[in-house]
């Protein structure tokens, strides 16, 4: 018996090997893709998220919330219900990411205008300054289509909560205003669940190109 598996012990070697090439080539022609992850607080950058939710490692999602647009029509996730949409945080007046960032919105809505399932949501972090009216001349400069993208400003502090309680995306000013924040250039992919699907590089034109092509994974996985 011994002697048995000592004849075969090289023969079961090399079939394993080959077995796992097989596999793995198999996997490679079928281009095989994994589902998006879902983000948490404890996946993402300390600095992002607020301290109360920085070691949360499960049922994460987007707020409820209640903000104004560019209409001044109130916008709340009932909007955004049964949607995948991508959400990021400006302000009007910036001269550094923010134009380049909504020139990328502007260029996601027009990749994805035939598309009724996609939605855009920008929150502006000077809504002291962003008001209505502002938004609408901000909006009419840069081409938006309110039927698909919201630009939202509101309370402050429910501003700041979703930033860095929701969407985990902003950055606190020590020494400041409890409520002030330092935006980034991130762009986040939220699915129909109200879960964070990915973060991107809002001024990087090869970023946006993967995120258009994560939304479509999204779609594929989700029907």
């Amino acid at each position: 018996m011994l002697s048995f598996f000592k004849d075969y012990k090289y023969f079961a070697i090399v079939f394993l090997i080959i077995s796992l090439i097989i596999v793995t080539i198999i996997y490679n022609i079928l281009d095989v893709e994994k589902p998006l992850p879902i983000y948490q607080p404890a996946m993402v950058n300390f600095e992002l998220v607020d301290s109360t939710i920085q070691h949360q490692k499960k049922y994460h999602k987007i707020a409820d919330f209640s903000l104004t647009n560019q209409n001044g029509k109130t916008i709340t996730q009932a909007d955004y219900k049964d949607k995948i949409y991508v959400a990021d945080f400006f302000f009007t007046t910036c001269q550094t990411i923010c134009p380049i960032m909504t020139d990328h919105m502007v260029y996601i809505q027009k990749e994805l205008k035939n598309d009724p399932e996609v939605m855009l949501l920008s929150h502006t972090v000077t809504p002291e300054i962003d008001s209505v009216p502002q938004l609408k001349k901000y909006a009419l400069k840069k081409g938006v289509d309110d039927t698909r993208w919201n630009l939202v400003t509101g309370d402050k502090k429910q501003i700041y909560d979703l930033a860095r309680k929701s969407y985990l995306a902003v950055k606190d000013v020590e020494g400041f205003d409890p409520y002030d924040m330092i935006h980034t250039e991130n762009f986040m992919l939220i699915d129909k669940k109200r879960q964070i699907r990915g973060f991107y590089d809002g001024t990087n034109p090869e970023e946006i190109k993967r995120l258009i092509a994560d939304i479509q994974k999204l779609k594929k996985d989700s029907e």
